[in-house]
């Protein structure tokens, strides 16, 4: 009886795995886009892997910023913790990365008006433990989400979100948090307006550039 029950398990867990896999992603040209480069360039052995939304995507020259790191940006705009979940598959086992640097969540909040902190937990818990389980030994990074002037008004829901993340990190082995909200503010305790692009939600080099201070200390060497 107890085998016959295993082996139901088995075979749903299997099941599950499966349909996981067939499930197109939104960002399916995006994804596709990933494989035409890696086609042409082939990505180095066991790199730094950034995932996440469009404040990654959009960081084009993220290897001018670190030079001397072999960072692969796969990160697509408009992307939820939800998504990188769903995509890991695709996205994030087959470079197998010695470390991952995850920016996500502001978009999360932004499309959900009902979603609460401990929802951003409850997922970004949920894409830890899915990365831990397939990639033991890769050190996870989270970059905690900025302070968009657009959506400023969202502000207490992202300081309690990284909050909540970055308590959660603190538990875990092999893992980082990267506080850049508090970088990114003036002394009236707001957004820096200088350094964004006209939409104010996304960031100009002056952005990126508090980014890389803040970020390269954390990446494995």
């Amino acid at each position: 009886m107890r085998g016959s029950f295993l082996f139901l398990v088995l075979f749903i867990s299997l099941q599950a795995a499966l349909t996981a896999q067939t499930v197109v992603s939104p960002y399916a040209a995006d994804i596709l886009q990933f494989r035409q480069s890696d086609s042409l360039i082939p990505p180095p052995a066991n790199p730094i892997l950034f995932i996440g939304s469009s404040s990654f995507t959009m960081w084009k020259d993220v290897n001018d910023y670190f030079p001397d790191k072999p960072i692969i940006n796969r990160a697509y705009g408009g992307s939820c913790l939800t998504d990188l979940i769903r995509d890991y598959p695709i996205t994030v086992l087959p470079y197998k990365p010695k470390q991952i640097v995850i920016y996500c969540g502001e978009n999360d909040f932004a499309r959900e008006d009902t979603l609460l902190p401990e929802d951003i937990l409850e997922r970004f818990s949920r894409l830890f433990s899915i990365l831990r389980i397939n990639l033991p030994e890769t050190k996870i990074t989270f970059v905690s989400m900025k302070p968009s002037p657009s959506r400023w008004h969202l502000r207490e829901k992202y300081l309690e979100g990284n909050r909540l993340i970055r308590k959660y990190i603190r538990k875990q082995d092999n893992a980082d948090y990267i506080d850049v909200w508090s970088k990114m503010l003036n002394d009236k305790k707001e957004p820096k307006p200088e350094i964004f692009l006209e939409d104010q939600l996304h960031m100009n080099p002056q952005g990126y550039l508090i980014w890389k201070k803040a970020i390269y200390r954390h990446l494995i060497k």
